[in-house]
């Protein structure tokens, strides 16, 4: 099975030379910088586990398959809105069979597929104010965790997709069954989650420059933490001329709540209930008080929330925390720098690493949609392919990252991807929150004066 892969990868580099980078059907790095800003707005979720690792991350011996059915729509057109253009673009050998799936489908139960993109900025907006007024923009639109879930299925506007997307080779199961459900049913459904990684960016070349350990060599040892983390960053807090002022930094970001967060395997919020004085949520809160009190970062020259980057881009900053969409362009921007990738480090209420999407975003179906099976049906025979690759987004890892370590650690975090929920709260005071965290107010007082006010805009969602 491995060899006939094998054969017919090397029959597809031809074409995978020609992709572009990132992950399958993203948008552009510009359009997702915008969610990347609506993400750093705010979003947060608490776990009391470590995530299942079911998924699409390997190959099963045996997959579910909807059997076939038999079924004509009349020559309708199957609308699928996004904020960006979802069209296949057949870059390589499993995007073109999924075309050929497609062509098959719509020819043999008589349907056309149009996809919709409405530009993000007004597109939360738009379909939301649509669905409300029971027009749909489309039959099939992508929304959002944070505003969906509660309020858009709390009034009965879109279909429960669970027992329709039991096919692991063409769903992701956690984007049903954990990440976009409510009261036990499952709301919305993807093929993968590869391209939702986010961890430690690091610029080897400094690393080597400053004569530090290999960071990979503390996730060889497992022992890649926050005491190491801080360590390191510390290390690299250097006067290299000796003028009297730092030249080289550790880190680039002087605000890491969410990092914290997800790493601890914890969160502000979980369902409907503030979760500010859990054991594991007071851990980030304290890491990320240490951080601030003890100046590790570099300090902010008053830029907005891509100062990070900024900072990481001159060459003189060892590690970023950061999202997999970027890095395209950090490589572009330092062509001299070798640029290597590891995960966040590991809080002291987590197992293994972890990835983060603060604004979860999966497909739907619009409750006046009719027979939502049959749709879902077609997205599961489009997807539902024998694909060359051993795992979900290889193409896209093999194009991004320089090395097999690195490859793997985004592997990993994808496997342990943590989808934050506070952002699903308009009233929840999170900026005063956090801004006062790295200010360094304790956060004994902290949690005594927000805790109230945050289960306050909880109920305001969940109705208690």
């Amino acid at each position: 099975m491995h060899v006939r892969k094998l054969m017919v990868l090397l029959l597809g580099l031809v074409l995978l030379l020609a992709a572009c980078s990132g992950g399958s059907g993203n948008p552009s790095n510009s359009t997702q910088e915008n969610v990347e800003s609506e993400t750093n707005s705010g979003t947060a979720n608490g776990t009391s586990k470590e995530p299942d690792e079911t998924g699409n991350d390997g190959e099963e011996d045996e997959v579910y398959s909807t059997p076939e059915m038999d079924f004509d729509l009349g020559g309708k057109t199957i609308k699928v809105v996004s904020w960006y253009d979802m069209t296949n673009q057949e870059r390589n050998p499993d995007e073109i069979a999924k075309k050929k799936n497609l062509d098959a489908l719509m020819e043999k139960h008589n349907f056309k597929v149009e996809y919709i993109a409405i530009d993000f900025g007004e597109y939360q907006e738009k379909v939301t104010a649509s669905l409300l007024a029971g027009e749909p923009v489309g039959d099939i639109v992508r929304l959002g965790k944070n505003y969906t879930i509660p309020t858009l299925v709390k009034q009965d506007l879109l279909w429960p997709v669970d027992e329709y997307t039991k096919n692991e080779r063409a769903f992701d199961q956690l984007a049903t069954n954990k990440f976009f459900t409510y009261e036990g049913r499952g709301y919305g459904f993807s093929e993968t989650r590869g391209n939702l990684v986010q961890g430690i960016f690091y610029n080897r070349t400094l690393m080597n420059q400053l004569g530090l350990k290999p960071l990979q060599e503390y996730v060889n040892e497992d022992n890649w933490n926050w005491d190491t983390f801080v360590q390191v960053a510390k290390d690299s807090n250097k006067d290299t001329n000796n003028d009297g002022k730092l030249d080289t930094w550790g880190l680039a970001n002087s605000s890491l709540i969410e990092h914290a967060l997800y790493s601890n395997n914890t969160g502000l919020t979980k369902e409907s209930k503030q979760t500010l004085e859990d054991p594991a949520t007071l851990d980030a809160l304290n890491f990320v008080s240490r951080l601030a009190t003890e100046k590790i970062a570099r300090p902010t020259e008053g830029g907005d929330w891509t100062e990070p980057g900024q900072f990481f881009r001159q060459g003189n900053t060892l590690m970023y925390a950061g999202a997999l969409y970027e890095l395209g362009g950090i490589k572009t921007d330092m062509p001299d720098f070798d640029i290597g990738f590891v995960p966040f480090p590991k809080g002291p209420n987590a197992t293994t690493y972890h990835s983060l999407e603060g604004a979860y975003q999966a497909l739907a179906i619009p409750k006046s949609v009719e027979n939502p099976e049959q749709l879902l049906y077609i997205w599961e025979k489009i997807n539902d392919i024998d694909s060359i690759y051993e795992y979900p987004d290889q193409a896209d890892y093999e194009t991004v990252f320089t090395t097999e370590d690195d490859l793997s650690n985004a592997r990993l975090v994808a496997s342990n991807l943590i989808v934050l929920e506070h952002g699903a709260f308009p009233n929840l005071p999170y900026w005063d929150f956090v801004g006062e965290l790295n200010e360094g107010v304790s956060v004994s007082t902290l949690v005594e004066k927000y805790k109230s006010a945050f289960q306050a805009a909880i109920d305001e969602i969940y109705g208690q």
